[in-house]
């Protein structure tokens, strides 16, 4: 008889980590239908039927996008005044001061990938059970706060803190498993939202990438590219990361 052989413990009950046979197929099966979920979602935003139909998703992307321009342009001095998201889903962030050329382009791009930088880190955080729900918190407290501060429609009005409830009380009532999955699900759709309209990416002026541009001589078509690239690479690294358990 081996005397050195542990007893079986059962970590959920005892609060301990999964153990990687336990955890990391569940995980890499919850990821796949995530990431199909997140494909499915960019085709169907490039049809009027398919925006409508996810239009609770389309508008929590315009507030990744839109929110990403403001601060931005509240880091590199202008004064964020307002954002506004319409009811079929377009929206923008107004802003004032005077930015060089560069700065505007920043503030573009920001729009671009400042909310895959944020999804991706809600996607690593989902590793742990702390800093999903601390991220959950976060993201609930975030959408009701900016809606007070800048959300300036109807529309941002109710859908936002409506979210932001939706994250608070699965961070306070869920179980582990479920909060793991909102936050997988959640920085998936933040770090895809760029694609809400992937004709906008592939435009010229007054797009973002034409902006940009405008400012690093470049073509648009040739920014739209390198960001899809970034943002896919981005994307699946940090699923990468997020299903080493």
């Amino acid at each position: 008889m081996d005397q050195n052989r542990q007893s079986p413990v059962a970590p959920a009950k005892l609060g301990l980590p999964y153990t990687e046979d336990e955890v990391k197929p569940s995980v890499q099966r919850e990821q796949s239908y995530i990431v199909a979920f997140a494909v499915l979602t960019i085709i169907a935003w490039q049809t009027q039927i398919g925006t409508l139909a996810l239009m609770p998703f389309t508008l929590l992307s315009t507030w990744w996008h839109e929110m990403a321009h403001g601060l931005t342009a509240i880091m590199l001095g202008a004064d964020f005044e307002r954002l506004v998201i319409e009811a079929n889903g377009s929206g923008f962030a107004q802003y004032s001061g005077r930015l060089w050329a560069l700065e505007n382009a920043a503030v573009a791009a920001a729009g671009l990938l400042g909310p895959t930088i944020a999804g991706c880190g809600m996607i690593i955080a989902a590793r742990s059970r702390r800093t999903s729900r601390i991220v959950l918190l976060a993201l609930g407290g975030a959408l009701i706060v900016t809606t007070l501060i800048w959300v300036r429609s109807v529309v941002g009005w109710v859908v936002l803190p409506l979210f932001g409830i939706a994250a608070i009380a699965i961070a306070l009532r869920a179980k582990a498993q479920w909060q793991r999955i909102a936050v997988e699900f959640l920085g998936v759709q933040g770090a895809v939202s760029v694609y809400q309209d992937i004709g906008y990416l592939f435009s010229p002026s007054p797009s973002d990438t034409g902006r940009i541009s405008e400012a690093l001589l470049l073509p648009y078509w040739f920014w739209g590219g390198a960001l899809t690239l970034v943002i896919m690479l981005m994307i699946w690294k940090s699923l990468r990361i997020a299903a080493r358990i």
